[in-house]
């Protein structure tokens, strides 16, 4: 007589790291006001975002909006803040002037160079990264300017930090145009990142 050695019950792999994410996340927000804001599966969508970030791109400080800063109006759509690694952005006039600086600095001896003081000609540009705002999306969504205007609307140039829960993060003076970078997921959970800006901006200087 032949013996089963399959279990009786099947034995489910366990959840990976993004599953437990999401699950711990709503969990944690299951009695919180925020939630009845938006429809759970843009929270979820969110919380999508923030762990692609925060585990493939190196994204620090990340904190989700769910309404206008200050206020008790809703956003569009719960959105994400944080900071990247590096800038994603610079202003072509700010990029000449950090330029201009980096020289002044070869000239002079000071940073980026040898033990003599000497450069050997590299100019070492420093470009602080800033926080960003992220507006999740999935591609099977249709987005028109009237909507992406909606959400301007609601955001500042700069979104809130930790230590900002009210008001906006402290401003690059170069920064004068409201930007967010649009986070879109495909089907099958790629995520690719396009930065919008609110109206006509100068062209960058390569």
């Amino acid at each position: 007589m032949a013996t089963s050695l399959q279990p009786a019950h099947p034995v489910l792999p366990a959840p990976s790291r993004l599953t437990t994410h999401l699950l711990t996340s709503a969990n944690a927000n299951a009695n919180a006001s925020t939630v009845a804001s938006h429809p759970p599966h843009l929270h979820h969508l969110a919380r999508q975002i923030q762990h692609n970030l925060q585990h493939q791109h190196a994204w620090t400080a990340l904190r989700l909006h769910t309404h206008v800063s200050g206020t008790d109006k809703p956003l569009p759509r719960p959105m994400l803040s944080g900071l990247a690694p590096v800038r994603l952005y610079v202003h072509p006039d700010e990029q000449v002037e950090l330029l201009r600086e980096a020289g002044k600095k070869r000239d002079e001896g000071v940073g980026g160079g040898n033990e003599e003081g000497v450069g050997e000609g590299k100019l070492d540009v420093v470009v602080e990264p800033e926080r960003e705002w992220v507006l999740p999306t999935r591609l099977s969504e249709k987005w028109s300017l009237r909507r992406l205007a909606e959400v301007f609307d609601c955001v500042g140039v700069v979104p809130p930090g930790v230590e900002d829960e009210e008001g906006e993060g402290s401003q690059n003076m170069w920064r004068k145009r409201k930007r967010v970078v649009l986070a879109t997921v495909d089907g099958d959970s790629t995520v690719v990142y396009y930065i919008v800006h609110d109206g006509v901006v100068k062209p960058r200087q390569n």
